[in-house]
């Protein structure tokens, strides 16, 4: 999308500062060629205009990044203002394909400027590394210092010298002298890893950047006047913290240091030291913290073991390659796989290679590191996917007659977790976008109204869990914060499962941190411990009534839960392999749970009946990866992938010819206003700033996820399914979930700019296609194209919602509260005298539902798309539900075989039964 110059050149427009970076050095190159060209003088000053345009935009916030340095950007400005468009050329190209390639971190040649220009030698030395850069990954440290900027050269010469050969990473500083200076280096220079922070440097930046403010206030509150003098360091060091977590940050300080250290204010550095002392011991603590996220547990010890010659008497042929490498039948195998993952495999425990079912080593370790990582209390790692994870923690926390209140779209596992456990799911609906043919999530009045129900029944002690999806499928993200601090009020010992398959990446995002359950477990956990709390809520509680379930107005009363009774017990699982670099199926199970020492015993249990004895070792190792990578560069990744999804939005929407055909559909579109109060249409310029998203991210019930793209295809004529297999087959373009007139591009952090650009011009050319048909073909093609998007855009089914389970499998067939036994439904099916089986196009169907008796489900029925259940064992089959699978064109429906229908519970094996609470 084409914006104006001075537009691109605001901060406060862009998303990812590093990317916008990364144009301006390439625009940079371009005009520099350009003016080494030039074949006049005219034509030489006109260019030479330019290229000083382009350079004092680079150097607006070049000052945040270690490379290419003072000296080196230094040497530029001097040959732009000497006008030497060669060597200017050189160095702008230098930079530029450095910063593309990131050459900087391996090449020491890359940091020259070295060169005679007319007899000026550039004074710009390589920095001592003290071996080749190649063999050590490379970050950056921040200091905010109060030293004036002519002492940072000399600062920065100090610690180079610092430098061993035996150091495990490399490292280059950044100055800067302010509290804004260095909030904005932490939002745009993702190589930083750790901070230094020496006391006494001041709040205002001095570098000219008008729209600074505007940029900091997405995760900065401006607080200039609000710091008392000496304060400006720890407050610093809170705001770093929250904004990037995963930083390490250390503290210079001559202000009584040991007092500092052991106060409250000290909790998110690492470490703090006296400033004038030990400059070495700062070295090796810098180094020290990032070893600690480097570190990966098992799969260091796993390289190990593949190194070591073992003799295998296991039961596990493939260990080691013998029965491989040596067959004439198989060999290819070897060749395909290689030997690392042959020789890294065993079936045993020992040698340091631990138990994913009783850790005691390096398993344990690397799920404290993951702990650590997601911001949660405890971790769990899954090898079987995250199916079996959400399995896992329905079977912990819930017992036989526990209520659980539930997404009825959620992912099937957490319907056969209830089967298992004994549970009685009470199904919530979710909002319906029925043009699309999907379900956004479940407001959070419908929960309340759930809680509310129950306690009207007198069955609210029965429910034990609120269990939703977040992000859905389609990217709606709940306010898990809100939802939790609402329905505590109501319930202060609630349980809360947040299946966040799709959202692990998040935590890394400051973004999508807000929209967590374990930021959301974190800050309520903080807020409700803290006086101020306390306060605010004696204030309200002496003017509150005891709830009145059955008072219309209690469902939209907003109340506080009791700090006194309030716990926090949240569990999340996370895909890592959705949206992190593991393998499939490798999953995460993250716990914030106050009373977690009375889950214990029984999270154990279910975690032994469902993990494999025989885990992936592999796949274990990958978890660990993962959160190495995530940790230490999770933030630039997330961020990049955001602007990448938010630049395609803009592309293809804002393309002439695209967009009359294809279109990606916005958050207005998906989020009906009620839930949308800060009226946000779309993502970026020109529908609003990303102080205004960010703000609504905070206070809308729900938001949309950019990096989940709907991309409408319906009036091109494509069906989800068709458009899927297009894009597949012709351009080697790979898409996951469709719908009926859609298809979901999902971004994640191993997309590029190059992966962008063939989905652009896929769209590009199909849509030239389409033109070229319809002049070619005249009316009649049209006209058939117009009754197609109509059959796919207008004349869509309307979504079914779950209507009630059969008075059989409830206790109370009146009660305003859904919940029922679907554990027995599900398992009366397993008898097949129990069931029968009609036709869905016979006038069985029409006549039943007119005339009864009443159809009732056996199984689950779960179409493909939209991917969630339509029916569940134990629930009525309404006339909706026929109607939308009469109108379903999916060749995917599990739990339905059209040669058989519908498979149902006998009334006469109904008839008469009575569900009790021991069911």
């Amino acid at each position: 999308m084409n914006r104006p110059k001075e537009e691109q050149n605001r901060l406060s427009t862009v998303l990812a500062a590093s990317s916008a970076r990364n144009d301006h050095w390439r625009q940079l190159h371009a005009a520099a060629a350009s003016w080494a060209l030039a074949d006049s003088d005219e034509k030489g000053r006109a260019r030479r205009t330019e290229c000083a345009r382009l350079m004092a935009d680079v150097l607006r916030i070049e000052h945040c990044w270690a490379y290419p340095g003072r000296r080196l950007l230094g040497a530029m400005t001097d040959a732009l203002e000497h006008q030497e468009p060669a060597t200017f050329t050189r160095l702008v190209q230098r930079v530029s394909g450095a910063l593309l390639s990131g050459d900087f971190r391996r090449d020491e040649q890359i940091w020259e400027a070295a060169a005679e220009v007319e007899g000026r030698a550039l004074d710009v030395l390589p920095p001592d590394l003290g071996g080749p850069m190649a063999r050590r990954p490379y970050f950056e440290v921040l200091v905010v210092t109060p030293s004036a900027p002519a002492e940072w050269t000399r600062s920065r010469d100090e610690i180079v010298r610092m430098r061993r050969v035996d150091d495990a990473f490399q490292y280059e500083v950044v100055h800067v002298g302010s509290f804004e200076d260095a909030a904005l280096a932490a939002m745009v220079n993702g190589d930083l890893q750790a901070v230094v922070l020496i006391d006494g440097f001041g709040y205002a930046s001095p570098h000219a950047l008008p729209d600074l403010k505007e940029f900091l206030s997405r995760f900065f509150t401006p607080e200039e006047d609000s710091v008392k003098p000496g304060a400006l360091s720890t407050r610093l060091a809170d705001a770093l913290h929250k904004l990037r977590p995963e930083l390490d940050l250390y503290m210079l300080t001559d202000r009584s240091p040991e007092l500092l250290a052991g106060s409250d204010e000290a909790a998110p550095l690492r470490r703090v030291f006296h400033h004038i002392e030990e400059p070495m011991e700062l070295h090796l603590a810098i180094l020290d913290g990032i070893k600690d996220r480097y570190e990966t547990p098992y799969f260091d010890n796993l390289k190990k073991y593949a190194q070591r010659p073992i003799g295998t008497f296991h039961a596990l042929p493939i260990a080691r390659g013998k029965s491989v490498f040596p067959s004439n039948w198989i060999r290819d195998m070897g060749q395909f796989y290689g030997t690392n993952i042959l020789f890294a495999e065993s079936s045993a425990t020992t040698g340091g290679l631990d138990s994913l079912l009783e850790p005691t080593g390096t398993i344990k370790r690397a799920q404290e590191a993951v702990a650590r990582a997601f911001g949660a209390k405890r971790a769990y790692l899954g090898t079987n996917g995250t199916s079996t994870s959400n399995k896992i923690v329905v079977q912990a926390v819930c017992k036989p007659g526990d209520i659980v209140i539930v997404d009825r779209n959620c992912h099937k596992s957490h319907h056969y977790g209830f089967v298992l456990s004994g549970a009685q799911p009470y199904y919530v609906e979710a909002f319906p976008l029925t043009e699309y043919s999907m379900y956004g999530a479940v407001p959070l009045r419908t929960i309340k109204q759930a809680l509310l129900n129950c306690m009207a029944e007198g069955t609210l002690d029965r429910v034990k869990v609120i269990d939703m999806t977040n992000c859905t499928f389609d990217g709606h993200m709940y306010n898990p914060r809100r939802v939790m601090e609402e329905c505590l009020a109501i319930k202060p010992d609630l349980i809360f499962l947040w299946d966040e398959a799709w959202f692990g990446f998040a935590r890394f995002s400051p973004l999508h941190r807000r929209r967590t359950a374990m930021g959301a477990a974190d800050a309520l956990s903080r807020r409700y411990r803290s006086a101020a709390y306390r306060k605010e809520y004696e204030a309200w509680a002496a003017a509150q009534k005891p709830i009145d379930p059955k008072d219309p107005g209690a469902v939209d009363a907003k109340r506080l839960p009791d700090p006194d009774k309030v716990r926090i017990r949240v569990y999340q699982t996370n895909s890592t392999h959705k949206s992190m670099s593991a393998f499939r199926q490798g999953s995460m199970m993250l716990v914030w749970d106050d009373d977690f020492h009375h889950v214990e015993g029984p999270f154990e249990e279910a975690f032994f009946a469902h993990t494999s004895t025989s885990p992936n070792l592999q796949l274990i190792a990958s978890l660990d990866l993962a959160r190495r990578q995530m940790e230490l560069e999770g933030y630039s990744l997330t961020m990049r992938m955001t602007d990448l999804a938010v630049r395609l939005r803009h592309a293809i929407n804002g393309h002439p010819l695209i967009s009359k055909y294809f279109r990606v559909a916005s958050p207005e579109e998906m989020i009906p206003a009620e839930f949308r109060s800060s009226g946000i249409k779309d993502y970026g310029e020109p529908h609003a700033s990303w102080v205004e998203i960010v703000r609504s991210w905070d206070e809308d019930e729900f938001a949309l996820d950019p990096t989940r793209l709907t991309l409408i295809c319906g009036a091109a004529g494509f069906d989800g399914t068709q458009f899927k297999g297009l894009l597949a087959e012709r351009f080697d373009i790979q898409i996951n979930k469709t719908s009926r007139n859609s298809v979901l591009v999902q971004t994640n952090i191993n997309n590029t700019h190059s992966d962008a650009a063939l989905l652009i011009k896929a769209l590009a050319d199909l849509s030239r296609e389409i033109e070229e048909r319809l002049a070619q073909d005249g009316p009649r093609a049209r006209d058939a194209l117009a009754a197609r998007a109509k059959s796919l855009m207008t004349d869509v089914p309307d979504l079914p919602n779950f209507s009630c389970f059969h008075e059989a499998f409830r206790e109370n067939s009146k009660a305003a509260s859904n919940e029922g036994h679907m554990r027995p439904a599900f398992f009366m099916a397993y008898d097949e005298s129990n069931c029968e089986f009609v036709r869905l196009a016979s006038e069985e169907i029409d006549k039943r539902l007119k005339d009864g008796p009443e159809m009732v489900s056996a199984n689950f029925v779960i179409p493909y798309p939209p991917g969630f259940p339509i029916m569940v064992p134990g629930q009525v089959i309404t006339e909706d539900t026929i109607t939308f699978m009469r109108k379903l064109d999916v060749k995917e429906i599990h739990g339905y075989h059209a040669a058989q229908g519908l498979k149902l519970i006998k009334p006469s094996v109904l008839a008469g039964r009575k569900a009790t609470s021991d069911q």
